[in-house]
């Protein structure tokens, strides 16, 4: 049976499958930042859903990125502030490296390396 490492490393050998696990790559990050900020927080999805005035399938769906839905900025910020947090939003210039590549598309690389 293969390791999730194992299986991983077979699947981003499909061109398919690697240029979408890299166009994903920016989602998966914002979904991860707000995963460990709930966990730091130490609270359930049921009471950020309560504190925000909405349900935890809701806040489940939220978490998920399953790309279904896309959360207002309004929403967001509301599960920021239930965390105990604030959100911040910034736009921030890409640069190429000397071989072309955007620094994106580096840290990616960078980040498939270490596994």
């Amino acid at each position: 049976m293969l390791t999730h490492k194992e299986l991983k490393a077979r699947a981003l050998e499909r061109a398919d499958v690697k240029a979408e696990y890299d166009r994903l790559d920016e989602e998966f990050a914002f979904l991860d930042e707000f995963l460990k900020a709930r966990a730091a927080a130490g609270i359930t999805q049921a009471e950020v859903a309560e504190r925000i005035g909405t349900t935890q399938s809701a806040i489940a769906r939220l978490e998920s990125g399953s790309g279904k839905h896309s959360p207002s900025l309004a929403t967001l910020q509301k599960y920021a502030h239930a965390l105990g947090c604030r959100l911040e939003l910034r736009l921030v210039k890409e640069s190429r490296n000397a071989d072309g590549r955007t620094s994106r598309s580096t840290r990616i690389a960078k980040k498939q390396a270490a596994g």
